[in-house]
């Protein structure tokens, strides 16, 4: 099974990541801040998760690495 790991404390809450999902399961995490001050995206369904790794390449602060 596929996943995406988001590093919350590198993450700066840009939504590059959301917005290129196909499958639609990383969202902003509007009730947690991390130590930046940001919103970290977040995975919604991990089962979901078909290992694209577009949320990875389209990561500026490359803050999420996908397993296979």
């Amino acid at each position: 099974m596929a996943r995406a790991i988001i590093d919350e404390k590198v993450c700066k809450g840009c939504g590059l990541c959301v917005s290129v999902c196909p499958k639609k399961i990383l969202r902003l995490a509007a009730e947690r801040i991390n130590d930046k001050g940001y919103n970290p995206a977040e995975v919604t369904d991990a089962s979901l998760c078909i290992g694209c790794a577009m949320c990875g390449i389209m990561c500026p602060d490359s803050a999420i690495t996908v397993e296979k």
